[in-house]
């Protein structure tokens, strides 16, 4: 759920409610003449690159084959492209049989009626539902819904840091408060390194972030009725505090306004940022040469220091899910990948591979899950995390809102003045784009 292309997003969206109908038919998945032993499977970019998890998932997928005799034909499909593709999909009734979804855009794909909804039969088919964590099937669509997809890896927040580079600042803490966060950094950003990373150009980690802050500025970007309300004193607040990390507090490389997959980290790995915000980190570090001894981690800081509900809430509850297209040839073959993929030793597997957490009971027995990196992770999401708004058009939200953070980025880059006028204009017109 990271980068989102904005030009043709918006316009998809809308037009999703009309042409449902042309996904629900049976025309086949893809638009392909596959035989029903063969899946088409959009995957997720949930490792250090494509061809990373392309080698983490085809092992998995000739074991499924072995198992069922269905041959799976995979395509691992990059954040930055992913929701357009499915969009499009749905759009057009030309879609895969099985894809990975971001969870936060489940209900926003509910709406559009092409995906299979997960009733008691279809979850009795995988094992029950009662096998899921109760908050992964909440981001799995609406809440007066049968969910719209089947919860795969349960994701949170936290601070990355790295720990020479804090000694050598003379920092002995990770950063509790955005105060201290701001200090530390200060101390950090010196002789062509900085004290933190963002992706500028990454649409839903610009949503992820000012979302979290909204909460702690008593903002959640929709009121009760689903009502964008992004103008907010407490949504401009939140848009601004994360800008300017970079325009006012200097923290942040200018550079960072362009980054839109992974580069953020990549500093991180080679020295170049102190700290970093990301959802699971462990695999990309590792792949980029990093030691599990060089960098900790901690909870994202909160006002009081002390990660909580509401105002000291610190991740949004990040995940990714597993959905079926209506259309699928194959149902009850698309139905056996699924429980296979949310089997306790393929959840096991590929979430200690991802850095992840399993959001099926069963798996997080594991010692695995308990190693000091996913305790935190497990911790927020128990505790101080909190869900995107689940409604119809989230996924216009994060392209609305994450392009006009996007461009305040590029605005405190190149040294123009990002204040509370110009933040809210820009959400002024983020917010008229939901009402076109």
């Amino acid at each position: 759920m990271r980068h989102l292309r904005a030009a043709s997003t918006a316009a998809l969206v809308l037009s999703l409610a009309a042409t449902a109908t042309a996904c629900g038919g049976g025309s086949g998945s893809g638009g392909s003449n596959e035989s029903p032993k063969t899946l088409t499977y959009w995957a997720s970019n949930q490792g250090p690159s494509i061809e990373a998890d392309k080698k983490i998932l085809t092992p998995e997928l000739k074991k499924f084959e072995e198992q069922t005799g269905i041959k799976v034909k995979l395509e691992v499909v990059p954040w930055a492209d992913l929701l357009n593709r499915i969009l499009a999909a749905t759009s057009s009734g030309q879609g895969p049989d099985v894809l990975n979804i971001g969870n936060t855009w489940s209900a926003s794909l509910q709406a559009t009626g092409a995906l299979l909804p997960w009733n008691a039969e279809n979850f009795d088919a995988i094992g029950g539902r009662d096998r899921f964590v109760d908050s992964a099937v909440a981001s799995a669509g609406a809440e007066d819904q049968d969910p719209a997809a089947v919860p795969l890896y349960s994701l949170a927040y936290a601070l990355y840091y790295n720990k020479q580079m804090f000694a050598d600042a003379g920092i002995t803490d990770p950063p509790a408060t955005w105060d201290e966060l701001v200090a530390d950094g200060k101390k950090l950003s010196k002789g062509g390194k900085w004290g933190l990373g963002a992706e500028g150009g990454n649409l839903s980690n610009n949503i992820h972030q000012v979302f979290v802050l909204g909460k702690q500025h008593g903002a959640d970007f929709f009121d009760k009725e689903g009502k964008a309300t992004f103008t907010s004193d407490g949504a401009v607040a939140a848009v601004k505090q994360y800008v300017d990390f970079m325009a006012k507090d200097k923290i942040i490389a200018p550079g960072n306004a362009e980054y839109a997959q992974n580069q953020s980290l990549t500093d991180f790995a080679k020295g170049r940022t102190a700290m970093v915000l990301w959802q699971a980190a462990a695999s990309t570090f590792a792949a980029q040469g990093m030691k599990p001894e060089d960098w900790g981690v901690a909870p994202v800081p909160v006002p009081s220091g002390l990660p909580g509900k509401d105002a000291q809430t610190n991740s949004m509850v990040a995940g990714i899910n597993i959905a079926v297209f209506k259309n699928t040839k194959n149902i009850d073959g698309a139905k056996k990948f699924v429980k296979f993929m949310t089997s306790d030793e393929e959840q096991k597997l590929l979430n200690k591979t991802y850095g992840s957490i399993p959001p099926v009971k069963g798996a997080q027995a594991d010692a695995a899950f308990g190693a000091p990196d996913l305790s935190v992770l497990r911790e927020t999401l128990a505790t101080s995390a909190a869900p995107l708004p689940q409604v119809p058009n989230e996924s216009q939200f994060e392209t609305a809102v994450g392009t006009a953070v996007k461009e305040l980025w590029a605005d405190a880059a190149a040294g123009k003045p990002v204040t509370d006028e110009t933040v809210k204009a820009s959400l002024e017109k983020a917010q008229q784009t939901m009402q076109q």
